[in-house]
């Protein structure tokens, strides 16, 4: 059972008590990420997030990596396009000092000017190792080739030129402006009685920062083909399809769609591409689902005289797929797929308290577990079908990262 409380500030609180586990997650959750971004502080979402592990007024960078340590809980954080998230899991005793700690390190950051300087650099290391690692790289690449100069094409680690401009001032006038009361939800599951949550308000349910009315600008979908040529053993391409935002209405059969493309093991694509023609080890679909549009990518990383003949294979797999649709076999394999992903996750603090504060933070709202189910089983062929042949136009963004940079054939 969710538990959810609005603390007279405006943050959210959601805790679900699970007794039977001996172990407690705790996230912070904020609404923003590099979509709130602008061209001049782009990456900044990300780089805050570093600097919370970097030490308060009381605690030392070391001291937080080991007040975790000396209890075996676990801490970490996470910046996406939407959102930043901080967290924490540990045993179900230590579950008020995790709170102490989190709480601390949201508040009394000290952003000091010599830790400013050691991450910066960190984190320039952490974009030369994605830059290294062109499987990755890619995908940032289809999102501007999507989105464009819309925020939602830059991306989340920003660049080492913008990096270089930020200093404690900058941080803390971006936490002022977007870590507001109302864009902060706290996410409590594991076992924890319904008590906790006036710990949480004690020290999250008073402090005052304003409130920000955020309008965003809803991006336009391009259809761009962007490559990069770079010496790599495989060619790495992704194409880009216009999806659903959060929430929307055919969200499931979109999910049921997914799977069947490219998201298993008997996945079309994975058995055309990589069982049937061995021209990929790694070859998948995902959707990403935005406050107001949604991207399905299609990806796959090949030897460069055989991108030609992956493209080409990808092209006739969703041809296919939209002309003679889905079976009923693959239909109710998906569908198990999906229950028996969901009820896995169930089995984990982390993902209750991650699936909680998401619903709660973009959604506003929480489905049960009968209610989700009841909704992948309406899903129909006839619901996934349509939607088949509803996303999968020629309007489609590609990005590439090759040797030679070359698209493919058919794509120059």
């Amino acid at each position: 059972m969710i538990k959810k409380y609005t603390c007279q500030n405006g943050v959210r609180i959601v805790l679900e008590n699970i007794p039977t586990v001996r172990s407690v997650a705790i996230g912070v959750w904020i609404g923003t990420g590099s979509r709130n971004e602008n061209e001049h502080n782009n990456g900044i979402s990300h780089f805050l997030e570093h600097m919370f592990f970097k030490g308060t007024k009381t605690r030392t960078a070391r001291e937080i990596a080991e007040s975790f340590d000396s209890i075996g809980g676990q801490v970490n954080a996470f910046t996406s396009k939407e959102y930043t998230c901080y967290y924490a899991k540990v045993l179900d005793e230590h579950a008020q000092y995790a709170l102490d700690v989190l709480s601390d390190m949201f508040f009394h950051s000290t952003f000091d000017e010599e830790e400013l300087k050691k991450e910066k650099n960190v984190v320039y290391e952490e974009i030369k190792m994605y830059e290294d690692t062109p499987d990755d790289i890619v995908h940032d690449i289809l999102s501007r080739a999507t989105y464009g100069n819309h925020p939602l094409g830059y991306p989340i680690l920003g660049t080492e030129e913008i990096l270089q401009s930020f200093n404690g001032d900058t941080l803390r006038e971006y936490m002022n402006s977007h870590y507001t009361p109302d864009n902060v939800v706290i996410s409590v599951a594991g076992n924890v009685s319904e008590d906790f949550i006036k710990n949480v308000e004690k020290l999250f349910g008073s402090y005052e920062t304003g409130s920000t009315k955020r309008t965003f600008e809803k991006p336009g979908f391009m259809d761009q083909k962007f490559s990069r040529q770079k010496d790599t053993e495989q060619a790495h391409l992704c194409l880009g399809f216009n999806g659903l935002e959060v929430g929307h209405e055919n969200i499931y059969s979109l999910i049921v769609l997914n799977n069947i493309l490219g998201g298993s093991m008997s996945s079309r694509l994975f058995q055309d591409v990589r069982e049937q023609k061995g021209l990929a080890y790694s070859v998948f679909s995902y959707h990403s689902s935005y406050a107001d549009n949604g991207l399905l990518t299609i990806y796959g990383g090949t030897g460069s005289n055989q991108l030609n003949q992956l493209y080409e294979t990808i092209e006739e797999t969703l041809a296919t797929l939209k002309g003679e649709g889905i079976t009923s076999k693959e239909l109710a394999n998906s569908k198990e797929q999906m229950k028996g992903s969901l009820m896995l996750s169930l089995e984990s603090t982390n993902s209750r308290m991650s699936r909680n504060g998401k619903n709660e933070l973009v959604l506003g709202r929480h489905r049960s577990l009968d209610s989700i189910i009841e909704k992948v089983n309406e899903v129909s062929e006839e619901s996934v079908n349509a939607l088949a042949n509803q996303l999968f136009t020629d309007s489609y963004s590609v990005s590439l990262i090759s040797p030679d940079g070359k698209l493919p054939s058919k794509l120059q």
